[in-house]
């Protein structure tokens, strides 16, 4: 009896081993790990009109979390008119900061997108001999995620917040105030690479 079913097995393996071979299935009598399922994440969306986007306020981009990197998203901030320049920044990075903790839409999340930034993050302006154009964080970059300071970083320095040259000029509450630059491997590889930084001159 055995003899017999050792056969019948041996002749059903002899006919679905061409079959599997059809279909790039290599047989194998020990378990395979292939690993996680692939991400759904696609990091695209349809643009936001940027019209509609201009009559709710200025329209701007933040960075968000998309798998291992950042991808600009459009959103819109309000900035008084008539603001002088030093407080129209310190408003505009605050708006940026709200826009970064704020939960992504639903369309968003569809798509992939999340951030690391802390809500209640607060903007000031410099203080002492800082440079004009600092920002001062209610946190110290320091003590940020590196995804949420690369996702402030590179939000503040491609807005009117930064030095127009892709960097900003960040401290705390207080001590010193860096300049940190957004890079292209910053924004490829945020969770491996904090935003490269450098002493800034006092004023």
């Amino acid at each position: 009896m055995k003899v017999r079913l050792v056969l019948r097995c041996s002749v059903l393996a002899a006919v679905l081993a061409p079959v599997l071979a059809g279909c790039g299935i290599r047989a194998t009598e020990v378990p395979t790990d292939f690993g996680a399922a692939p991400s759904r994440a696609h990091c695209s969306m349809a643009g936001t009109d940027v019209t509609t986007q201009s009559s709710r306020g200025l329209a701007v981009q933040v960075f968000l979390r998309c798998a291992s990197s950042l991808v600009g998203v459009d959103r819109s901030v309000r900035v008084p008119e008539g603001a002088a320049d030093s407080a129209r920044r310190v408003l505009l990075a605050q708006g940026l900061l709200t826009e970064l903790a704020e939960r992504p839409s639903g369309a968003e999340l569809e798509a992939g997108y999340s951030t690391d930034v802390p809500s209640g993050l607060k903007a000031g302006g410099p203080q002492g001999r800082d440079p004009e154009d600092t920002l001062r964080l209610s946190s110290p970059p320091g003590s940020l995620s590196s995804y949420a300071l690369a996702q402030i970083v590179c939000t503040f320095s491609d807005s009117e917040a930064g030095e127009g040259d892709g960097s900003v000029i960040l401290g705390g509450p207080s001590g010193a105030v860096r300049r940190y630059e957004c890079t292209e491997d910053v924004r490829a590889r945020p969770g491996e690479l904090r935003p490269p930084s450098s002493e800034a001159a006092a004023g």
